[in-house]
């Protein structure tokens, strides 16, 4: 475990190390924790990343998300939802030691076991949450599934935020996969297309 007090000094041990989990604070001296966040995805790392902040607005944690976070946890918070956070974070990254199979609807194909999702010959970098989020969708491919069970599914603990951040990651998703790939069942939840 190595412990860093700046942004970009955390941004270069990241960056040469190897980590299992990444817990970055927002506000970092040197270059902030959304900046960090941002160019380890763009170095191409796919490590687990948990944001921690003061700052509780809906486009605080939206910003977070969208510059690559898995999660976003808002100070004060108690060290038992810190611990519960930082393990399902590091579960679903080792779900895919199993033999789990690969699901192909149309040109996407999703490898839940080597974690890889391809539209047609290109493949998608996704988060681990977008991941969760689109396997548990593409399990049920062609059925409607709720907010409160992709929420149950990919959280792995009782969420009490705003339920409309499942939004924020089929927005997500839409965008880097295809916009008519998922559509919204209104009142009802989220379904994968399967004849696309």
């Amino acid at each position: 475990m190595d412990v860093v007090h700046d942004g970009l000094e955390g941004l270069h041990r990241a960056g040469e190390g190897v980590y299992d989990l990444v817990i970055l604070d927002i506000m970092l001296p040197g270059l902030n924790g959304y900046r960090v966040c941002a160019a380890l995805r763009a170095a191409g790392h796919d490590v687990p990343i948990l944001m921690l902040t003061a700052k509780d607005g809906e486009y605080d944690e939206a910003e977070g998300l969208d510059t690559g976070a898995d999660d976003y946890l808002t100070k004060p918070f108690s060290y038992v939802v810190l611990v519960a956070r930082v393990k399902a974070l590091l579960r679903r990254r080792g779900q895919g030691a199993g033999a789990s199979p690969v699901h192909v609807h149309g040109d996407l194909r999703v490898d839940t076991a080597a974690r890889r999702v391809f539209l047609g010959e290109d493949e998608a970098t996704l988060t681990a949450k977008e991941f969760a989020v689109l396997e548990q969708l593409v399990v049920r491919a062609g059925q409607v599934v709720s907010k409160a069970e992709i929420l149950e599914h990919v959280w792995d603990f009782a969420y009490d935020g705003d339920p409309n951040i499942v939004e924020v990651y089929v927005s997500a998703l839409r965008r880097k996969l295809r916009a008519g790939l998922i559509r919204t069942v209104r009142g009802a939840g989220y379904r994968l297309e399967t004849g696309r």
